[in-house]
């Protein structure tokens, strides 16, 4: 479902940002616990159950409010150019109950169909609608959804993800090291 944001004299592109960001707000609304277990779920348009979820889960439903179905694209993708996805899970063959789900592949995913923005420790760089990738420490990787909220002290954009204490909305864009920006329109 597309939402219907009233902004006037804005790029498409800048639209599309809106309503990513406005649709990962929506989902700091519903009650999701973390939960990282591998799911057998429908294809396309599957998903795990719903109230459950991960930080790449939040990214998912935030385009699935735009149409967008990142596990359909990622799975095809992955299908055509396998070898160019991490080689992290030492997997045969794509799988598209959990690759849309691994923040490595999403990462690759955005990087070769999206744009890659730099990432700097610089807050004007970042805006509402950008996808920003964490390292936690060691092979810890994170994801967020950038959004039109400011931290308390009006500096940075506030991030949507789920790092264990559900689809939240925080002031952590610089907590832990970047290592992936996008921007992510759709093919």
């Amino acid at each position: 479902m597309l939402l219907s944001l009233n902004v006037f004299g804005q790029s498409k592109e800048e639209l599309f940002a809106k309503e990513l960001a406005a649709a990962a707000l929506l989902l700091t609304e519903q009650e999701v616990v973390y939960d990282p277990a591998y799911y057998a779920i429908d294809y396309p348009k599957g998903d795990v159950p719903a109230g459950r979820g991960v930080c790449s889960d939040v990214i998912i439903r935030a385009y699935r409010y735009l149409d967008i179905d990142l596990q359909k694209e990622v799975h095809e993708d992955m299908l055509a150019h396998f070898g160019l996805y991490p080689d992290i899970w030492e997997l045969t063959r794509p799988d598209a109950n959990i690759d849309h789900r691994r923040v490595p592949n999403l990462m690759k995913y955005f990087e070769r169909h999206g744009r890659e923005m730099p990432m700097t420790n610089n807050a004007t760089d970042y805006l509402a609608g950008d996808i920003v990738c964490w390292n936690l420490g060691g092979a810890i990787t994170h994801i967020g959804i950038l959004v039109d909220q400011r931290s308390p002290d009006g500096l940075r954009p506030m991030v949507v993800h789920n790092i264990g204490m559900g689809q939240v909305l925080e002031d952590c864009l610089f907590d832990y090291r970047i290592i992936g920006h996008y921007i992510y329109q759709g093919k």
